[in-house]
């Protein structure tokens, strides 16, 4: 049997709650085009994201732990994925539309510079004088402009509703300058969905790859009020040891609290919205998606712990301070030199500036990248 596009969206007004956005409802492309056959438009979007040259590179760019420090631990490709899973399963339990929340997810971290917030936080200095940087307006930049991949029209021509959700991301690291996208409307229930998943992914994943690093040790947790009830929960005792396998059943299971406390807290904040529609959604004075306030307590706990003990440990600060050395040194040599560009680079400064070129080259750059980059203009024993 074969499922046209009207039959998906068909599909989506029998299964969505009231305050799903419909794809059919969509506001549309900046630039017109006509619509898939056997997708619906986030399907569409969703499609395009992961075929970006920058969803790509997310394979090679830091989450916590640089590149070579081993296989193991996550990149922001994989955080993206993650990040994607969690907010499919919590749209599809409240009845969201799970196509464009998974579309934001995977469009999250687009924009993310080399060396995750280490690098964000050096090119925002470098580029202060010169319209400064952040990695989610740099993401929006990706999908509207930088991306070229059609003949007809600039970036990846998404629907409104995935660039609204893209650029309303908030979380403790991002900010959203919604100026062009409605911005007295907060994100709409599929953007917020993805803030929190993105929240939910990096706290217990992060903690998982410090556990797995030997950077955290299970002591150091001790005390702390949603550590305790997941051990307790899994008839764990104080003193037993965290060897891999009960690694995984930890992180797993703390991952499952947060999700069911999300999925009854956001209801109840539906239910008490009375919101009956998408606009009543963004309409509100306050977001409904959040934890309780015991469960946002506990993880507020948790993500003081681990930026005191693993972004603060002295193995992740000497990396960082060796990333914001090599970002440095590249940005001043291009700028002082530009024609160590590449070609296809220089030509972008007449219309962009030379500052803003340089920035945008080595946001997109992979740790990996950017540091065999830094070797061959820095080391004169190596060929460039």
């Amino acid at each position: 049997m074969i499922y046209t596009r009207q039959q998906l969206e068909e599909f989506e007004d029998q299964t969505l709650a009231p305050y799903g956005i419909r794809s059919r409802d969509s506001r549309g492309r900046k630039y017109p085009e006509e619509e898939a056959d056997f997708r619906t438009r986030f399907q569409r979007d969703r499609d395009r994201i992961l075929h970006t040259t920058a969803f790509r590179r997310l394979e090679y760019k830091t989450q916590v732990f640089i590149i070579h420090e081993g296989d193991y631990y996550r990149t922001r490709l994989t955080h993206s994925l993650e990040v994607a899973a969690i907010g499919r399963s919590l749209a599809r339990s409240l009845g969201a539309n799970e196509d464009l929340t998974e579309t934001i997810c995977l469009a999250h971290d687009l924009g993310h510079s080399p060396f995750g917030h280490s690098g964000e936080t050096v090119l925002a200095r470098l580029m202060m004088d010169h319209g400064g940087f952040n990695h989610n307006h740099q993401s929006v930049r990706i999908v509207t402009e930088l991306e070229q991949r059609y003949p007809d029209f600039p970036g990846l021509n998404l629907t409104w509703e995935v660039v609204e959700g893209m650029i309303k991301h908030e979380t403790d690291y991002d900010e959203a300058d919604a100026s062009d996208y409605d911005p007295h409307l907060r994100g709409h229930l599929e953007a917020q969905l993805a803030n929190v998943a993105d929240e939910l992914a990096y706290t217990s994943h992060d903690l998982d790859d410090g556990l797995r690093s030997g950077l955290i040790t299970p002591s150091q947790l001790d005390g702390f009020a949603i550590w305790e009830i997941v051990n307790e929960s899994l008839g764990r005792r104080k003193n037993d040891p965290l060897d891999e396998l009960s690694r995984h059943q930890v992180i797993r299971r703390l991952i499952g609290f947060e999700m069911t406390d999300l999925i009854h807290s956001i209801d109840r904040y539906l239910r008490r919205s009375k919101a009956n529609s998408p606009h009543e959604i963004q309409a509100l004075a306050y977001n409904v998606v959040g934890f309780s306030e015991d469960m946002h307590r506990r993880n507020r706990e948790l993500k003081d712990f681990l930026f005191e003990k693993l972004y603060r440990h002295y193995r992740v600060v000497r990396m960082q301070t060796k990333a914001e050395r090599i970002i440095t040194d590249l940005f001043e040599l291009y700028v002082a030199n530009p024609g160590a560009l590449p070609d296809t680079v220089q030509l972008n400064i007449p219309a962009r500036g030379l500052e803003l070129t340089v920035c945008d080259y080595i946001a997109g750059m992979t740790d990996r990248f950017a540091i065999d980059e830094h070797k061959r203009l820095f080391d004169v024993d190596v060929l460039p």
